[in-house]
């Protein structure tokens, strides 16, 4: 007869991202998880596989419960071309006020273990190629409406500000000044005239 878990799965899996989201993966051992978890070694691999996995499960968490519906803010009705603009201005918010210097633990994961990590790779692409899909047709649509030129290249300005917004959240890890992040979205802003 399989024991019952003395424990919340759901509750355990926050308290590992919010360690990993602050340490990084390299920097957390099996013992910090133990003693952050409050869970045996054990409990940990029977529930959720070795860090690695945890890991994992912890990156996904993170995209489910931290990133705003990205696809549905881009996705709203009307003019397209105020929900990118409004996009820009919240990544350029949330690292401006990324108080305790934690950036987005996506970025985190393909700075700390891209190249060679093969799964997390796969997850950190199928995450900014759902971005720049969003992106890309927000901008199709902008284009579509008048909003900005017929001339624009909707798949090149999404990669841009894909790319952009990354760099953002790379910058909110700094304690430099806010005001330069949001001076940058400003003149990425103003590339979508």
């Amino acid at each position: 007869m399989a024991r019952t878990k003395e424990f919340d799965p759901g509750a355990v899996l926050e308290r590992a991202l919010d360690l990993f989201w602050r340490r990084g993966y390299e920097a957390t051992s099996m013992a910090d998880l133990v003693e952050h978890l409050g869970i045996g070694r054990a409990s940990i691999y029977a529930t959720f596989g070795g860090k690695h996995d945890l890991y994992l499960k912890a990156l996904e968490r993170y995209v489910q419960t931290r990133d705003p519906s990205l696809v549905e803010l881009l996705s709203q009705p009307g003019p397209a071309l105020p929900a990118v603009r409004a996009l820009v201005e919240l990544y350029a918010e949330d690292a401006a006020a990324d108080r305790d210097r934690r950036g987005c633990m996506v970025v985190n994961a393909a700075a700390e273990l891209l190249p060679d990590d093969q799964p997390v790779a796969r997850f950190v692409e199928a995450s900014w190629t759902g971005l720049e899909t969003a992106l890309t047709s927000a901008l199709i649509r902008a284009r579509a409406q008048g909003e900005i030129s017929a001339e624009a290249d909707p798949r090149a300005l999404a990669r841009f500000l894909l790319v952009f917004l990354q760099g953002m959240r790379v910058m909110g890890k700094s304690h430099g000044d806010p005001a330069r992040l949001r001076d940058a979205a400003a003149q990425a802003l103003a590339l979508l005239r």
